[in-house]
């Protein structure tokens, strides 16, 4: 009898040129294993969403850029407009300071004192005035107006047919469109009935006419 050496089992024969992974059969699939396919889907869907998530993220980002910007350029005009009242308000009020030096200078004029350095300096400073922008106005003859004129004498005339500025007392200053200071005027009105009596004669008037195109008024 042939003694087997414990320990020691015997091996099927391999082949020669074949490894001895190739002698052990293969494991069978796990039943229920999802298929590779099934993978890539659910990992395709989650990037998806993640997508989704930085596009959402980057429109509030975007929205929020685009609100501040439109503040910004709002506080830029309001600071602009701010900075260009302020300065129309410096100007206003410096310009309303000098008023009086400029209404002696007119008065210096028309009483012919306007002459030597006195003459220069006086047209210099009226330079520089209307290059700041004040503006003189308030002439004889024009009609009333009570948004730019400030009455201080009122009289009647036969010769005016509304009411009208017949003497400029001081004249007035703006800037731009503003008034800083109205023209002081004596005003007159047309002579009351005077247009009832200028009716009247002309009424006349064409009964006048019409008897003389008639031959006269009829005899008795």
């Amino acid at each position: 009898m042939t003694e087997e050496t414990p320990g020691f089992e015997e091996k099927p024969d391999v082949p020669s040129g074949a490894t001895p992974d190739d002698a052990e059969p293969k494991a069978a699939p796990q039943e229920g294993a999802a298929p590779a396919g099934d993978g890539s889907a659910a990992a395709d869907a989650g990037l998806v969403a993640q997508l989704d998530q930085v596009r959402t993220a980057l429109n509030e980002r975007t929205a929020d850029v685009q609100r501040l910007q439109a503040e910004y350029q709002n506080y830029r005009r309001r600071v602009e407009r701010d900075r260009i009242t302020v300065k129309e308000i410096a100007i206003a009020n410096l310009l309303t300071e000098l008023l009086p030096v400029l209404d002696d200078i007119g008065r210096a004029r028309e009483h012919g004192e306007l002459v030597g350095g006195f003459k220069s300096v006086a047209e210099s400073l009226e330079t520089v005035a209307a290059k700041m922008g004040l503006q003189q106005f308030g002439k004889e003859g024009e009609p009333f107006d009570p948004t730019i004129h400030e009455a201080l004498m009122h009289s009647y005339a036969p010769d005016v047919t509304e009411t009208t500025c017949v003497a400029i007392l001081q004249p007035g200053y703006r800037i731009g469109e503003r008034t800083i200071r109205p023209a002081r005027v004596a005003v007159a009105e047309p002579q009351p009935g005077a247009q009832t009596v200028k009716g009247e004669g002309a009424e006349e008037s064409a009964a006048t006419a019409d008897d003389k195109e008639s031959g006269g008024p009829d005899e008795g």
